[in-house]
């Protein structure tokens, strides 16, 4: 039994259910291809407080890789859950990627198991459109040489300097002339980040599709798929069905994963880091045909997901890592920029919950004992 703070300012004791056992598939679910967007694990003993280069405990960092493998998940790095623009600086990600990559070819193709963002924050200050295509072509020319897929992120630097939606195209067009193999193409919303409002030149929705749409249909032959990250499932839908057979559709909703992939949309999602187990016993379960077991596995993940989520969302990054401490996959709640503070404890007390309802727990002891030492220092008595 442990005593988590709610809301209202009160202590509610709440009892712990019994450890889901969740079996390692033999191999990736065949109906829909699923990322998981990974999270890193900060050194413990570093400086990794906000403002300050990013220093990563690899050893960890790379061990949690090999467990999203080993459910059949591909592995989409060096993106905003691994706090892209929130800490983790170009350096480490230009590392990350290098290792990632090392690490995925133990497993097998490293350009099937692993996709890695390539953006422009490494030039925070560019002054023109050449510049930013440059700084993305950099990048890009780092995931392709370690064997990994590419991502192209949304750039807050394009942002800032787009002025007409021919701008964002003009850019896009002239790197997708460039990369050697089909990319994934990101298109993150703003309230994933608010430096992102108005991409692709406009802040009406419907004209922004009508860009985006142009160039994946004038360029569909070196683009596997694009990544939505908007939380609205009925403009995905819409979007799904427009594309140009062969471009696949990258959910990113993490509100409402169950039905749009039910529906048909594949998944590159970032609470696919925490709930690993579950997602592939339901990703295998839709495989089989088996649509209420799929729902049964995926319902109580939904709330869950929605709480790590909630607004301001761009610091979900939190409740996953507190998650991954929890389950037991690193030694510590420690994160880049000191990231692990941006969550009130009444918000991690409640995704404890939430994640212990779905099964998410294979140690409960552990992990009750964990929280129990992150409700302590701050003052709460569990």
């Amino acid at each position: 039994m442990i005593a988590l703070p709610t809301a209202g300012g009160r202590l509610v004791p709440y009892r712990m259910r019994e450890p889901v056992v969740w079996a390692r598939p033999e191999g990736p679910p065949y109906s829909r291809i699923a990322y998981a967007a990974a999270h890193v694990v900060a050194d413990p003993l570093a400086g990794n407080t906000p403002g300050a280069p990013a220093a990563v405990d690899w050893a960890a960092t790379l061990r949690f890789r090999r467990h999203l493998w080993s459910y059949g998940f591909r592995v989409a790095d060096a993106m905003d859950t691994a706090q892209r623009g929130m800490g983790l600086d170009w350096a480490a990600a230009s590392e990350l990627i290098g290792r990632s990559a090392a690490e995925a070819a133990e497993f097998g193709d490293p350009a099937t198991l692993l996709a890695c963002g390539a953006g422009t924050d490494h030039v925070p200050h560019a002054a023109s459109l050449a510049e930013v295509i440059g700084a993305y072509a950099e990048q890009i020319e780092v995931v392709q040489s370690a064997g990994a897929t590419v991502i192209m992120m949304a750039s807050r630097q394009l942002a800032a300097l787009a002025r007409t939606p021919e701008d964002y195209q003009g850019v896009y067009r002239s790197l997708l002339g460039q990369v050697d193999r089909p990319v994934i193409l990101h298109w993150l919303g703003e309230m994933f980040d608010p430096a992102l409002a108005g991409y692709w030149g406009t802040a009406d929705l419907r004209k922004a599709t009508g860009t985006f749409l142009d160039l994946v249909r004038d360029h569909a032959a070196r683009i596997d798929g694009v990544k939505v990250s908007l939380l609205d499932a009925a403009h995905e839908v819409r979007l799904r069905a427009a594309l140009p057979a062969g471009v696949k559709l990258y959910t990113g909703d993490d509100f409402n994963y169950p039905s749009l992939i039910a529906s048909g949309s594949h998944a590159l999602l970032g609470i696919f880091d925490a709930i690993a187990p579950a997602a592939a016993a339901a990703l295998h379960a839709l495989d089989a045909g088996q649509s209420e077991l799929y729902d049964e596995i995926f319902t109580p993940t939904v709330a869950l997901s929605r709480k790590i989520f909630e607004a301001p969302t761009y610091h979900y990054k939190t409740g996953i890592t507190l998650l991954a401490w929890l389950a037991g996959h690193q030694d510590g709640f420690v994160m880049v920029n000191g990231a692990q503070s941006a969550r009130s404890i009444v918000h991690l007390a409640e995704v404890f919950r939430l994640a212990d309802q779905a099964g998410l727990f294979p140690d409960p002891e552990l992990a009750q004992s964990r929280m129990r030492s992150v409700l302590s220092t701050a003052g709460v008595s569990a």
